[in-house]
């Protein structure tokens, strides 16, 4: 496998966490990657990410939003996706890339899905468009989900 850096940014398009990952496979539009967690702790309300859990993540050139499928360190067992709405990702060869614009969605195991952080999405400065960009990329999971289609056809019945 080939390796790849991947850089979260902020809204700004500053970097904040930079950390390697494995490229698993690469399409036209985007690049799937498995990395390891690999800081402290972190409780986000509806899923704890544990050092060493394993993220299979996928990064789209056409999509306001990235996806983490997120597996328990100890034991393996599917904790859920992480969906981050952010601006189209840039992929290049050794490095991916995208702006997080603070708002959220976690779907369970069994499909219950939540948006999270409206407040600090709210709190952005952003343009009318990219608001209505991050809307539509959490009405296009909750789609996904709902038809179990993508990343999420693991969910179960």
């Amino acid at each position: 496998m080939t390796s790849i850096t991947v850089e979260k940014r902020d809204h700004r398009g500053r970097p904040v966490i930079r950390y390697e990952g494995e490229v698993v496979e690469r399409g036209v539009n985007f690049v799937c990657l498995i990395a390891q967690f690999g800081h402290a702790d972190v409780d986000a309300g509806c899923v704890v990410f544990r050092r060493g859990d394993t993220m299979t993540e996928w990064f789209f050139s056409d999509r306001w939003y990235n996806v983490f499928r997120l597996q328990d360190v100890g034991n393996g067992r599917l904790k859920g996706w992480y969906c981050n709405i952010t601006r189209p990702a840039v992929i290049g060869d050794g490095l991916v890339y995208a702006d997080d614009l603070a708002l959220d969605v976690f779907v369970s195991p069994r499909g219950e899905l939540q948006v999270l952080d409206e407040d600090e999405f709210a709190a952005l400065e952003l343009t009318a468009g990219e608001r209505q960009a991050a809307s539509g990329a959490v009405e296009a999971l909750r789609q996904a989900v709902d038809a179990r289609s993508g990343v999420f056809t693991e969910i179960e019945a």
